[in-house]
């Protein structure tokens, strides 16, 4: 059953992105319905935010690989992004994470943001870490 994480984060509030965990191939999904204020000054979706949605997919989707809640921390280590096409305001994006390869302390992942017609609008594939977090909180 898909779940839907709302608000949760800061980056979240500020971009307006919604979370979904639970689907049956283990992938996350960042869903965003795409303003004038996620455009660049060429009045598309700027490619920080579109590379925001394809990591949080990556590091949610590692994170299901041990905890169902998608809350396990994970550390991006290294991300490359490639950028396909132009999406506009009006438009909705998702970023969908599928876990490519890894081992017993590193997960390699790959992700997909497409447009609600199917259109690619980029790529990404990451190295994520799990955090092991001390007493005080640090990573």
């Amino acid at each position: 059953m898909t779940q839907t994480i709302v608000a949760e984060t800061g980056t979240q509030r500020t971009l307006g992105y919604v979370l979904e965990i639970g689907h049956p191939d283990g992938g996350a999904r960042c869903h965003l319905d795409v303003t004038e204020a996620h455009a660049n000054r060429h009045d598309v979706l700027h490619g920080g935010i579109a590379a925001t949605l394809l990591d949080n997919a990556m590091g949610a989707t590692s994170s299901l690989t041990v905890d169902d809640t998608g809350r396990t921390p994970f550390l991006t280590v290294s991300m490359s992004t490639q950028f396909l096409a132009p999406a506009h305001a009006g438009t909705r994006v998702t970023a969908t994470g599928r876990v490519t390869g890894g081992g017993r302390s590193l997960l390699f992942l790959a992700a997909a943001l497409v447009d609600q017609e199917g259109r690619l609008i980029a790529t990404g594939t990451g190295v994520f870490k799990r955090a092991r977090l001390d007493r005080g909180g640090d990573a």
